[in-house]
């Protein structure tokens, strides 16, 4: 990173997992991801926008624009204010520079509810979040000064920086097992080109807690599991289903290596379920299986195996010296081959750890990620408080998959309800 003499950012090269996101995204492969809270009130639009450029100027590394390289694309800093408006677009949409004074995320709101869409050449959802806790505590400090007199802004400690984390960690003698399996890919008609359906399954956290306990698994085991009974009985046995269903998991780095960086930092592991082949016809037998393969695969040492592997991809000397143009377009070609290898991605980014009175003023979070042309549906949750919000991002007309989940979890005994942004009739009669 090398600043000018204002000592601003003046630019930075991508991050080794960053790299890939600008040459292969579009309207169709956005790779964004969006963040949303839900308040107790009203959002108010100009301090919102106030609280957006103060904390910009302490996250220093959000406030960049994207430049074409001759090899590689890079980060230089902007000098613009971000655009700040209400929502009126499907989220996780690609974010086009050109409308958004040139910045990689997008903050908007609607109603109570606080946005910000995130592209992921700019950060992961680990630092996504922190930025984003930034600006909800700054906008309700300015929204009730009174209120928060006691609580100075400048006493959060701010400590980063945009290492690439990657390079720094990577073994170079470490060698993955990649599955060579392509995966079960969901069937069925697509709703309109651009629309996204969003569902969002409300749940006691309590409750699910004690289920998970009483299964010997953890909340992430427990929910893959039924992500995958879900799949097999509402796609699967539809469409005579003969490969794998293969779920990806993202995993936080920053909990197994030493590193305060901003950047992307994140590998993932993929359980690969041979439904026919290991006779995964019951929850119980699905449930066993995903605690075995998390067991195998959650170690650091396969963890460095899987990241290492993508370093060396992004090392390559071959594709480094190829011009930007030429690398898109073979990029582009090899991310659709890519993602046949995954039936669906599930990214559980944990419990959105809030500061004391500021709780007090949220009712809950969400996170959605872009659903692609290949893999139609993607899956987040994250948790406040006593909910815990298990989210469905869609591009597929039938929500079959979304309402088996939603039974499976109600007949636990576990309070849930749904809420949507109406693009499929989701929500059944009793459920209202």
């Amino acid at each position: 990173m090398k600043k000018n003499n204002e000592n601003k950012l003046y630019w930075r090269r991508l991050d080794n997992s960053a790299k890939i996101f600008p040459i292969a995204a579009g309207k169709k492969y956005s790779t964004v991801f969006r963040l949303s809270v839900v308040l107790k009130e009203k959002v108010n639009e100009n301090i919102l926008k106030k609280a957006v450029i103060e904390a910009l100027n302490k996250y220093q590394s959000f406030k960049v624009r994207m430049k074409m390289g001759f090899f590689w694309y890079y980060f230089e800093y902007n000098p613009k204010d971000p655009i700040i408006e209400k929502e009126k677009e499907y989220p996780c949409k690609y974010i086009d520079p050109h409308t958004n004074n040139d910045y990689l995320f997008k903050v908007t709101y609607f109603d109570k509810k606080i946005n910000i869409d995130i592209f992921h050449s700019l950060t992961d959802g680990n630092s996504g979040t922190t930025f984003f806790k930034e600006i909800i505590y700054t906008y309700l400090e300015m929204l009730h000064p009174t209120n928060f007199e006691n609580e100075l802004r400048t006493t959060r400690k701010i400590d980063y920086d945009t290492e690439d984390s990657y390079i720094k960690n990577y073994d170079k003698k470490s060698k993955a097992n990649a599955s060579t399996k392509k995966a079960f890919i969901l069937k069925g008609k697509k709703i309109k080109l651009g629309a996204v359906s969003a569902v969002h399954e409300i749940m006691d956290l309590t409750k699910l807690k004690s289920i998970v306990k009483e299964n010997n698994a953890t909340i992430t085991q427990y929910l893959t599991a039924v992500l995958i009974y879900s799949i097999y009985k509402a796609n699967y046995q539809k469409y005579n289903g003969k490969k794998p269903i293969k779920v990806c998991i993202p995993v936080d780095l920053r909990k197994y290596f030493n590193t305060k960086t901003m950047s992307n930092f994140f590998t993932y592991i993929t359980v690969e379920a041979e439904m026919k082949k290991n006779n995964l016809d019951t929850f119980e037998k699905i449930l066993e299986f995903v605690k075995q393969d998390f067991k195998q695969k959650l170690t650091e040492e396969e963890l460095m195996r899987t990241m290492s592997n993508n370093v060396k991809l992004g090392k390559n000397p071959f594709l480094s010296v190829i011009p930007l143009p030429i690398k898109k377009a073979l990029v582009r070609l090899s991310y659709i081959e890519i993602r046949k290898y995954t039936t669906i991605t599930f990214s559980n980014i944990g419990r959105m750890g809030i500061m004391g009175k500021y709780k007090d003023y949220m009712e809950y979070f969400l996170m959605l990620i872009a659903p692609e042309p290949v893999e139609k549906i993607k899956c987040s949750a994250c948790s406040f408080e006593d909910k815990m919000v298990f989210t469905f991002t869609s591009i597929l007309k039938d929500s079959s998959i979304e309402k088996y989940f939603y039974e499976f979890i109600k007949n636990k005994g576990i309070d849930i309800k749904i809420e949507s942004n109406e693009v499929l009739d989701v929500i059944s009669k009793e459920n209202e």
